[in-house]
């Protein structure tokens, strides 16, 4: 049977902006970068973009101006998906378009609670790695991020340690940081090793740099050389404005997401003017300043508004977007951390956003904690089952089983539960459902207590997929000859 103007609609899906508010916040972006331009801090880069057709002020050799026609012609050229693999087995375990949603961690926080004292102590190797191997095992995780800066080791040499502490310990992708050029030269030597070959690697990535320009509208050295890299490794970049609404952009949401995305667009033209067709991820850390406390708020409401609005930029310019989810600015695990984790986690779910990151993070990116982590990845769960609507089709309106039951009867024997039921409820790890009393006799449980138990049972008895025991020692003898060169 034809059914004439019958919509479905099994997704549910948040919408901020229209299209013509889309179209409007992007030319307001690309005019930022014809009219008042952005700075990068590097040689290379600025004779790069002159060369394509850019404008260096006579006055100021780093500041540089993007005519529309650039922007238009990287936002052809880039890839409309982004795929990312699993370190272990080369297969492809995420699809970043459309409105795929995946999670992960965060990166450097500098603070961590450990789990068997609830002390907040400072991140190190051992932090990264019990973090990474909670990432590893829980199920609604898609991606690492270190979740912690590594601190007992040389500074300028932390990077590498960073990215061992995660490879070691778990074979979903990562997203990196590296301090400079040089750290991300030598963590793509890693991960060539890990994959087999430098076109291998090229072929189906299992990490993606993450970087940032610094608002307003500048590139630093640093990340327009990782820019340049990354394009001519043909490995995938996020490139992410972290903007402070009424600190480092405007105070109004619609010129600070103006402002951000012109600093994400113009790190776009850098990449693709490198290396056309190179694959880039597109995102923001958008929020505002807390004019009470100054911090940079990652539970303001506007914070989860203007992420959302950019997960509609992203669809509407067809470009895989990095978000930001599953954080708070609470100091510790409590009802504050919950709820702005939550309707964070809900938001992005439904935005569309692909690479969502900063799950875990509590006291505004200062400090993780696994408990927050372990909480979150049951949100992410729930949320997923809002995500993905109700389907209604002849077998799921179940008219024949109504019909057969009838009037009085129970539904609890039929195999059309059975067969159902786990599809279409979903059933968390840590919220409690069961009676009163039986709560009370398992101990009276609180969320937290559940949370730390699972995490504590996950570090001691989990034990990730391991690399060969000859990639462990070439990731090593890398860290040696960068620790070596700091001592000549």
């Amino acid at each position: 049977m034809i059914k004439g103007n019958y919509q479905v609609q099994e997704a549910n899906f948040l919408q901020v902006l229209s299209e013509d508010q889309c179209r409007r916040l992007i030319g307001a972006a690309m005019e930022v970068l014809e009219r008042t331009g952005v700075t990068y801090h590097d040689e290379e880069a600025v004779d790069r973009l002159k060369k394509a057709g850019c404008f260096v002020d006579e006055k100021d050799s780093k500041r540089v101006r993007i005519p529309f026609r650039l922007v238009e012609k990287a936002l052809n050229s880039v890839p409309r998906k982004v795929s990312l693999s699993n370190s272990r087995t080369g297969k492809r375990v995420m699809e970043m378009e459309g409105g795929n949603a995946y999670f992960g961690t965060g990166s450097d926080t500098p603070n961590f609670i450990d789990p068997y004292t609830q002390e907040r102590i400072k991140a190190s190797r051992k932090t990264v790695g019990m973090a990474t191997k909670c990432i590893d095992a829980l199920p609604n995780l898609d991606f690492v991020m270190s979740l912690g800066i590594v601190q007992d080791v040389h500074q300028l040499v932390y990077d590498r340690y960073q990215f061992e502490a995660m490879v070691l310990n778990t074979s979903k992708p990562i997203v990196i940081t590296a301090i400079d050029e040089p750290g991300y030269s030598d963590i793509i030597k890693m991960c060539e090793y890990i994959a087999g070959s430098e076109e291998e690697l090229r072929r189906n990535p299992f990490l993606t740099l993450y970087a940032e320009p610094i608002s307003p509208l500048q590139h630093p050295n640093d990340s327009a050389r990782k820019l340049m890299l990354a394009a001519k490794k043909g490995l995938p970049v996020v490139y992410t404005p972290c903007i402070m609404a009424g600190g480092t952009v405007p105070a109004t949401l619609a010129g600070a997401m103006a402002n951000g995305l012109a600093e994400s667009l113009s790190g776009l033209v850098l990449n693709q003017v490198t290396q056309e067709g190179s694959p880039f991820i597109m995102g923001g850390v958008f929020t505002v300043m807390d004019m009470q406390t100054t911090i940079f708020s990652y539970g303001a409401p506007e914070f989860d508004l203007m992420m959302a609005a950019l997960g509609d930029i992203s669809d509407f310019l067809d470009l895989p977007m990095f978000g930001t989810c599953g954080c708070t600015d609470a100091k510790i695990v409590d009802e504050q951390a919950l709820i702005e984790g939550a309707i964070s986690i809900l938001m992005t779910a439904q935005s569309g956003a692909n690479l969502n990151h900063d799950v875990g993070y509590i006291e505004h990116g200062n400090t993780a904690s696994l408990e927050y982590l372990t909480i979150c990845d049951d949100l992410i769960g729930m949320s997923r089952k809002i995500v993905d609507g109700i389907k209604v089709d002849e077998d799921t309106l179940a008219l024949d089983v109504i019909d057969k039951v009838g009037p009085g009867g129970h539904f609890l024997a039929e195999e059309h539960t059975l067969e159902h039921f786990r599809k279409e409820t979903w059933y968390p790890q840590f919220f409690v459902r069961q009676i009163y009393e039986k709560w009370e006799a398992e101990g009276s449980k609180t969320l937290f207590d559940k949370a730390n138990e699972k995490v504590i049972d996950i570090l001691e008895n989990y034990e990730p997929e391991p690399l060969p025991k000859d990639v462990q020692q070439k990731i090593k003898d890398i860290i040696n000859e960068a620790e070596s060169k700091l001592n000549k």
